[in-house]
């Protein structure tokens, strides 16, 4: 299963590759060249399909648990001054997402989505310490019954070139359905409330709608 954000990308490559080969097993005569060209062909259409997979998740329901909005591996877990929303400190947990990992973004909590914002901005890798206030990106506050309102951002990286958000303000959300998409590798940061109990650790690799990154 494939997101809607490559079906072009998908289409085009698998145009271009065919073609390619086509060529390459007209015009080519020396067969080792030959083999090796389509044989790289192959992997890049491989590596198109797999960056844009959408895995079923089994996203447990529940108000008490925040989980992760995508796959990747923790690199931030640190109270913080969040200064665009909440103006205060928070504890902010952030993924860090390679291009090897599914990129889509799902909805850490249910609710209603009280704020949605886009930000231009630079192409810093993903894991600079700026890379969350100065990068392309999305802001996202989901307003939940038991941890109130919870803050998500969509951090583009430096290959990262388009990001994707389908969050509106008012929105009635579910946990764990499809937020929005990042192309290319990316971070995503989620801050929360100071008593909420985190659930994970740095370097600990998670799942998105599925590993339970805090608790309360």
């Amino acid at each position: 299963m494939f997101h809607k954000e490559g079906h072009k990308i998908i289409i085009i490559t698998t145009a271009i590759i065919v073609t390619a080969t086509i060529l390459a097993d007209e015009f080519i005569t020396i067969l080792w060249l030959r083999m090796l060209l389509q044989i790289a062909f192959l992997i890049c259409f491989v590596l198109i399909l797999q960056f844009f997979r959408n895995p079923k998740r089994q996203t447990q329901l529940n108000d008490n648990n925040v989980v992760s909005p995508v796959d990747g591996k923790v690199v931030v877990i640190e109270e913080v001054e969040e200064p665009e929303f909440f103006k205060d400190k928070r504890i902010q947990v952030s993924v860090f997402m390679s291009p090897i990992n599914v990129h889509v973004t799902r909805y850490p909590i249910g609710g209603k989505v009280v704020y949605s914002k886009y930000h231009p901005g630079k192409y810093l890798v993903a894991w600079h310490p700026k890379s969350s206030t100065e990068n392309e990106r999305t802001t996202v506050v989901v307003e939940n019954k038991v941890f109130g309102n919870v803050l998500f951002r969509q951090i583009a990286g430096a290959l990262a070139k388009r990001i994707v958000n389908y969050a509106n303000k008012n929105d009635k959300v579910t946990q764990g359905k499809d937020q929005g998409f990042i192309k290319f590798g990316s971070r995503v940061d989620v801050f929360l409330p100071l008593d909420a109990n985190i659930k994970v650790k740095l370097n600990q690799k998670v799942r998105g709608g599925e590993s339970i990154i805090a608790h309360k």
